[in-house]
This record gives structure tokens, C-alpha cells and sequence, in this order.
């Protein structure tokens, strides 16, 4: 029988990319979370991470089932929530920070509902690709892709499976042709995004970096995408940030053979203590709605065109 602190174990080692790192947090030996993910390989019949003295990662099947663990974990969290249900309307000011493409389009209605949910409650939502330090900012949580660089944050997986996905349109595809391999990005005009000054012109794909380049660059996420839909270049772009341009055919998934750079969200406050009712809820209506996107974006790829490379 399938343990549920193997499952964890399972997600908390993907996340942390270690059985060193997750047994430190786990307070447990490497050696028991290495035996925990070995009773779990057993019980589902497959190999979950391939191994070696120097790495570990997870294998295809292991990248299949991981979405459906977090899922799992997720719901299991939430019929507890419900058994010790909130008695009192939420009320107060919560103050939330978002990604700028992400808060606007992707998560704005669910900030709405979950207002008309809690009518007491008010609820700031400040947008932008600025890092919201939960410290020092007028913020109680913030929404953020990455993992915190504080060991102090309390932080709450929204999406650990997301990824990103090189991207372009239909026109510019037409106009330029697509890649074939990683190496031809640098003949295409690539589009740039900046944050904090630093400008992310080395594109990740498992050990491989890719220098870029192009002649437009943003400090806004969401600037980026839409010169990608505009047909301006090719983009390098969270999965959660282009489905639903992706599902409409807007933008189409580039490369598909190389699995993009992983790039989780996250919820993060700065203290046990603030993980109050109100932003539990929360965390459980985002965690919800983001759920299906990763089943979008597995068929995304495997239906993505593959150029023949030796042609």
C-alpha cells in the first residue's frame, strides 16, 4: 500500500533536487528518503528519478506522474481544511503580490471570485515583476515563480510542475521558419526579458544554456508575450504565462524535444503565523484553478510539431 509520507518525500526531493536536501528538511537520513522513493518506484511498477553520483532527475515517466502526486497531496490538504472548516466569514485586508502576465491574465478572475466568496474581506492585489520582499513591502503573501531564497519564507506550491516553453507565431514561423535545434535560436530574433536589470539572454534547457539575442527587450513580462502573438520573435516563457495563447493558436510551442526549464510558483508569506485562514483559502482556490493546466501542458508538447534536424 502507497504510503502518503512517501508521496511527499516524492515532491518535496524533486523540488529541492536532492534526497540530501529533502531528508534535512524532513529531519530524516538520506538514506530513509532514498528507501521511501525506492517503496514507492516499487508500488507504482516505474523508475521515478534516474540517478548517478553527481545528479539526479527525474525520468519521463517520473515527469508524467509528478503532477498527478502534487494534485494528490493537494486535495488530501484540502478535505482537511474542510474538516476543520472556518466557523467565521473572512474578513480584514489581504495584500497580495503578482506577477505581472500571470496576475493579469491568468489569475485575476480568481482573485474576483474569491472577493465575491468573502464579501467582508478587502483585498489589495498589486501587480508587477518587481520581487515583492514579504519582509519589507506592504504585502502579506506574495505569488511569486522560483523558490525562496529565505529558508525563513513559508512558501506553498501553486504549480511545482510548470515549465517554460519556447514560443512564436504562426506569422513569425511563416516570415522566419521554424528552429530545428537549440543552436539555431541564435539566427532568430529573440525576445528579452529584464528584471532588476539583469537580462535573461541565456535561455536553460537541463544542462544546456543558450545564449540569445534580440533587439526588443522588457522589464513586463506581459510585454513579451504580446510581441510574441504580434509575430516580433520567439519567446522563452512560463507554460502558465501562454496557454491559453497556446490552446488557440496564437502562439505554438517551439523545439518541443527539449524539456524547458522547470519553473515552479509559488505562495509565499514571510511567517508561519501570517498563513492565516484567509490566505489558506486562497492558496487552496489558485491551487485548484492551476490544477488542469498541467495536463494542457503535457499534451501541448507531445502534440507539438518536432522539425526533422538532419533535413
Amino acid at each position: 500500500m502507497m504510503r502518503l509520507g512517501d508521496l511527499k518525500l516524492f515532491v518535496r526531493t524533486v523540488k529541492l533536487d536532492s534526497f540530501s536536501n529533502a531528508a534535512r528538511e524532513a529531519d530524516l537520513l538520506p538514506g530513509q528518503v532514498s528507501a521511501a522513493i525506492k517503496r514507492l518506484e516499487r508500488e507504482l511498477g516505474i523508475r521515478l528519478f534516474a540517478r548517478s553520483t553527481r545528479s539526479l532527475r527525474l525520468t519521463g515517466e517520473g515527469e508524467t506522474y509528478l503532477p498527478s502526486a502534487i494534485t494528490a497531496l493537494e486535495a488530501l490538504a484540502q478535505g482537511q481544511e474542510r474538516l476543520h472548516g472556518e466557523g467565521n466569514q473572512l474578513q480584514g485586508i489581504l495584500q497580495v503580490a503578482a506577477p505581472s502576465d500571470l496576475g493579469r491574465n491568468v489569475l485575476l478572475s480568481c482573485f474576483s471570485q474569491f472577493r465575491k466568496e468573502h464579501p467582508q474581506l478587502t483585498l489589495r492585489l498589486l501587480i508587477s515583476d518587481r520581487l515583492a520582499n514579504v519582509f519589507r513591502d506592504p504585502v502579506d503573501i506574495a505569488i511569486r515563480y522560483g523558490c525562496a531564497e529565505d529558508a525563513s519564507y513559508v512558501e506553498r506550491p501553486l504549480a511545482a510542475w510548470n515549465r517554460r516553453v519556447l514560443v512564436a507565431s504562426p506569422a513569425y514561423l511563416s516570415r522566419h521558419g521554424r528552429p530545428a535545434m537549440l543552436e539555431d535560436l541564435s539566427h532568430h530574433s529573440c525576445l528579452l526579458y529584464m528584471l532588476n536589470e539583469h537580462v535573461y539572454d541565456n535561455w536553460k534547457f537541463g544542462q544546456q544554456k543558450i545564449p540569445v539575442k534580440g533587439l526588443l527587450l522588457s522589464d513586463d513580462a506581459d510585454v513579451v508575450r504580446l510581441w510574441a502573438i504580434a509575430g516580433e520573435g520567439i519567446a522563452y516563457k512560463s507554460w502558465l504565462d501562454v496557454r491559453e495563447d497556446v490552446l488557440s493558436g496564437r502562439l505554438e510551442i517551439l523545439l518541443a524535444q527539449h524539456l524547458g526549464e522547470l519553473s515552479p510558483l509559488n505562495l509565499v508569506c514571510p511567517h508561519r503565523k501570517q498563513y492565516s485562514p484567509a490566505v489558506r483559502q486562497l492558496h487552496q482556490m489558485l491551487s485548484r484553478h492551476l490544477a488542469p493546466f498541467a495536463a494542457d501542458m503535457a499534451a501541448a508538447l507531445a502534440n507539438a510539431e518536432i522539425p526533422d534536424s538532419t533535413a
